[in-house]
């Protein structure tokens, strides 16, 4: 109690919160409970188990299979270890595969030389803000949309040698007869990479518009201030600027060119001019020759050249998260 002619003291203020930071090392643990651990469980083990399931597993027992000689109908005592047997008789003893690594090759160069400059051409023009930008960029992306079924319809509509179109426009400008496009071996290949290039370049414009939306304007500004026109702003630094992206299309590209298979099944079942490795994967295993193990070791030869971009691929991904 204070005394008469003193003042009292004002009340002591309440200590600072402690803003100290926490011991190094000392984490929140955060409690799940059963429901949450269930979650856990099924979004995490039914993806696992799928992928495990229906990719590495196969995967492996093909690259095991590759070493061996099986005709897929005994049982599995009836499989026999031969070795790299299959990989040297690919090389030496099979015709069909020299011819059929020189169309993938080719199928590979084709699309890089016209696919995906003309995808990345309609990507930058889309990218301007053109009037009717929407419609054209439909109109290139639909091929990439359709069914297979339709997209070899719409094509034999163009090629056939009695009624298509090509033919019929060919007539009207000169005497020459009809030509078969996709049973004439010298020409056939050339007909089925024009129609792959369609559904090609309209998902590589895809991916360059994103791209191309993602690349900061002010580098753009720059470039412009420093008096580049706009092909020296985008070869010098809108280009380089879509690494990621060329990263991405050059991977879907290989890709897409070893595992070409449908069109040409379709055509001939990859037979008479259109030879391609995964048509004769296809023909070994499930084919009337039923030689399980030869066509294993063809699909590893596939296998083994995709591995390459992909892992080029995860590593230009895992620096860029790096950096």
């Amino acid at each position: 109690m204070a005394t008469p002619g003193t003042t009292a003291a004002p009340p002591a203020a309440p200590p600072p919160p402690d803003r100290r930071r926490p011991p190094r090392g000392r984490r929140t643990t955060l409690r799940y409970g059963r429901r949450d651990r269930i979650s856990l469980a099924l979004m995490l083990g039914v993806p696992a188990f799928l992928v495990i399931g229906l990719v590495w597993l196969p995967a492996a027992a093909t690259v095991l299979l590759s070493f061996t000689r099986w005709d897929g109908i005994g049982g599995l005592e009836t499989i026999e270890w031969i070795g790299t047997q299959n990989y040297t008789d690919a090389y030496t003893l099979y015709p069909p595969f020299e011819p059929a690594l020189r169309n993938n090759l080719v199928w590979l160069l084709f699309l890089f030389a016209v696919p995906t400059v003309l995808g990345m051409f309609f990507a930058v023009l889309l990218d301007r803000e053109l009037r009717g930008g929407p419609v054209y960029q439909s109109v290139f992306y639909l091929p990439v949309v359709l069914s297979l079924a339709l997209t070899g319809f719409i094509w034999q509509l163009i090629y056939s040698s009695d009624q298509g179109l090509l033919n019929a426009f060919l007539a009207l400008v000169s005497d020459r007869p009809p030509v078969d496009w996709f049973g004439d071996p010298d020409i056939n290949l050339y007909a089925v990479l024009v129609a792959a290039g369609w559904k090609h370049t309209g998902y590589i414009m895809l991916l360059y518009l994103a791209g191309l939306k993602a690349v900061d304007p002010s580098l753009r500004e720059a470039a412009a201030i420093d008096g580049a026109g706009p092909v020296r702003t985008f070869t010098s630094v809108v280009f380089p600027a879509l690494l990621p992206i060329n990263v991405v299309v050059v991977v879907v590209t290989v890709i897409d060119a070893l595992r070409a298979f449908d069109l040409v099944w379709i055509i001939n079942r990859g037979r008479n001019g259109l030879e391609l490795i995964s048509a004769l994967v296809t023909s070994n295993v499930i084919g009337e020759a039923s030689r399980v193990g030869f066509g294993s070791a063809l699909a590893v030869i596939m296998l083994a050249f995709s591995l390459v971009f992909i892992a080029i691929y995860v590593s230009t991904v895992l620096r860029g998260a790096q950096r």
